[in-house]
């Protein structure tokens, strides 16, 4: 069990690195004109977050939940693959990348990285989901797993609508007042 909480506890420590990220990136976005959207859902992101965190050893120490390694040592590669996921998004969006809605007018969208697919849209939440799900089955707390994902689907449900209606805002405003290259 002590491993498990120092697991839950890196992630933890991930989150507050993104945490910082996303605060110095804020301030680059602000200096060139930004707009945050989507303000109401944030508080509630955080809390469900912060209540995996707390919800997984709470869980596993609570129900007295059982190491299974068929089910954890896929769950950890899981864990792992997505955050090498989530830094790659955060790496690929560089200064443009927050935990909040914040977009820069006049910039175009990004296409490198894991955003080159058109079909997947939004990798960081792709990542999102499988820590979801890997992080708290780990050590077999499918209570925490299940309520997160459902939660979690609704607010995605919310917070991508969000997003997509800001970045379509901001690049249709840049489309029509950029003339196309030649």
């Amino acid at each position: 069990m002590i491993w498990y909480g120092l697991l839950v506890a890196a992630v933890a420590g991930e989150r507050v690195a993104e945490l910082v990220v996303a605060r110095r990136n804020e301030r680059w976005s602000t200096a060139r004109g930004a707009t945050v959207a989507g303000q109401g859902h944030y508080p509630a992101m955080v809390a469900l977050h912060t209540g995996l965190l707390i919800a997984c050893p709470a869980e596993v120490w609570l129900a007295d939940r059982p190491f299974v390694p068929a089910l954890a040592w896929p769950m950890l590669a899981v864990l792992a693959a997505s955050q090498a996921l989530r830094w790659w998004c955060i790496h690929t969006l560089g200064p443009r990348w927050n935990t909040r809605v914040i977009v820069v007018p006049g910039l175009p969208l990004v296409t490198g990285g894991p955003y080159r697919w058109r079909w997947l849209r939004h990798p960081n939440y792709v990542a999102v989901v499988a820590e979801g799900v890997a992080l708290p089955l780990v050590h077999t707390a499918w209570v925490t797993a299940t309520a997160f994902t459902v939660l979690n689907a609704a607010l995605l449900t919310v917070r991508i609508r969000c997003e997509n209606r800001a970045l379509t805002a901001a690049t249709s405003s840049t489309t029509s007042t950029t003339p196309a290259p030649a």
